[in-house]
C-alpha cells in the first residue's frame, strides 16, 4: 500500500502524518515494513501509550511542493471464532484491561452509556451474552447514514443523548466498544483500511479498486476469557442493509441474516489495521488531539487541512495484493 501526500495550498511551516499499519497479530495480521520519501524532513514516531505509527513529515517556509509517499507492506489471514471450542488464551495484564475498560475523549464509559449498557445486557449470563447482546442490540438499533462525512466521529454519548443513532463505521462501532467496555467487557476499535474486493461475494465490503482513498474503515474487537479477541463489525451488517445491491435491504434479507451472523465472531481480512489508537497528540501540532488515526493528517502554519478531503490535500492511497508463494 502506497500513501502519497502533497499540501495543495503550501503556507510557512507545514507539517503532516501519516497512519502506518502498527499491529501485529500472529493468527491474522503482520506489519512487516514501512519505507518512505519526502522533501521534508520525515521520521517514523509512535504513540507512547497505543503504540500507533506514523510518519511525521516537517517542511520549511518556502517549499513550493511539499510532499511525502510512504509505502508499507503487511500480511493478513481471514479470522474466524470457533464459539463451540472455548480455550485458555493468556489473560490480559493488568494494564491492558484498564486500558481497555477505560473512557475515551469521545466514548466515555458512565453516564448514558453504561445506563444503556446496563439494559442491554440485563439477563445475560456471561461475557459471551453480553458481547452479543450488545452487537445484536446495535445491529438493530443503529442505522448507516450515508450523509455521515468520512468515517464519522464516534462521539457516542451526543448520540445516546440525542436518540440519533445513525453513522458510519467510527459512530457504530465506537458505540460497540463504549457499551461493551461500559458492560466491562474489554473492547477496542481497530482503525484501518479496505485493501482488496470481498471474497464472499458483498459488493459493498471491499475495495472496488487499487485506489483505496475513500476506503477507510474501523472494526472492533471485544476480550472474551475463553477466547481471547474476538472480532465483529456490527457496522458493516447496516452498511450491508443500506448499499448492497439491490440497495436498502431489511434486517430478513438472506445477505444481511448471513452478514450479521458472521460478523459477531468473524473478520474479511480484505482490510489493512493501522492501529487501535484514541485521543492523539500528534507530534508537534499546533491543534488539538485528534480521536483516532486512521487518515492522513497535515496543517500550514495558519491552519489544520481537512483529512476529509483528499482532493484538497491531494492525497492518494493504491493497495497492490500479491500472494504467498
Amino acid at each position: 500500500m502506497t500513501t502519497r501526500l502533497e499540501i495543495a495550498r503550501p503556507e510557512g511551516r507545514m507539517q503532516a502524518w501519516v497512519p502506518v499499519p502498527s499491529v501485529n497479530e500472529a493468527a491474522w495480521f503482520r506489519s512487516l515494513d514501512s519505507t518512505f520519501t519526502s522533501n521534508g524532513k520525515a521520521t517514523m514516531v509512535r504513540d507512547p501509550k497505543y503504540g500507533a505509527g506514523m510518519v511525521h513529515v516537517e517542511w520549511t517556509a518556502g517549499e513550493a511542493a511539499p510532499f511525502v509517499e510512504v509505502t508499507s507492506t503487511v500480511a493478513t489471514r481471514d479470522r474466524a471464532v470457533d464459539f463451540s471450542t472455548p480455550g485458555r488464551p493468556a489473560p490480559l495484564s493488568a494494564a491492558e484491561r484498564t486500558l481497555y475498560t477505560e473512557g475515551t475523549d469521545l466514548i466515555p464509559v458512565d453516564g448514558i452509556v453504561k445506563e444503556t449498557a446496563t439494559k442491554i445486557t440485563a439477563g445475560a449470563g456471561d461475557d459471551v451474552a453480553k458481547a452479543r447482546a450488545i452487537y445484536e442490540w446495535i445491529v438493530e438499533n443503529t442505522f448507516r447514514d450515508a450523509r455521515t462525512r468520512g468515517c464519522g466521529i464516534g462521539d457516542i454519548a451526543a448520540m445516546l443523548k440525542t436518540g440519533h443513532l445513525g453513522g458510519k463505521c467510527a459512530d457504530l462501532n465506537a458505540l460497540y466498544v463504549g457499551l461493551a467496555r461500559a458492560a466491562g467487557l474489554p473492547a477496542r476499535d481497530v482503525y484501518g483500511i479496505r485493501l482488496a474486493p470481498s471474497a464472499f461475494g458483498y459488493k459493498s465490503l471491499g475495495a472496488g479498486s487499487e485506489v483505496i482513498t475513500k476506503a477507510q474503515h474501523c472494526r472492533a474487537e471485544v476480550w472474551l476469557e475463553a477466547f481471547g479477541w474476538v472480532p465483529v463489525d456490527p457496522a458493516d451488517v447496516r452498511k450491508v442493509m443500506l448499499e448492497e445491491p439491490p440497495t436498502n435491504l431489511g434486517l430478513a434479507d438472506p445477505k444481511v441474516a448471513a452478514a450479521r451472523k458472521t460478523l459477531f465472531g468473524a473478520w474479511e481480512t480484505n482490510w489493512l489495521a493501522y492501529n487501535v489508537a484514541h485521543d492523539l497528540a500528534l507530534p508537534g501540532a499546533q491543534g488539538p488531539r485528534v480521536g483516532f488515526l486512521m487518515y492522513p493528517q497535515a496543517e500550514t502554519a495558519s491552519q489544520g487541512l481537512d483529512c476529509l478531503d483528499p482532493d484538497g490535500l491531494r492525497y492518494v492511497i493504491r493497495a497492490k495484493e500479491t500472494t504467498a508463494a
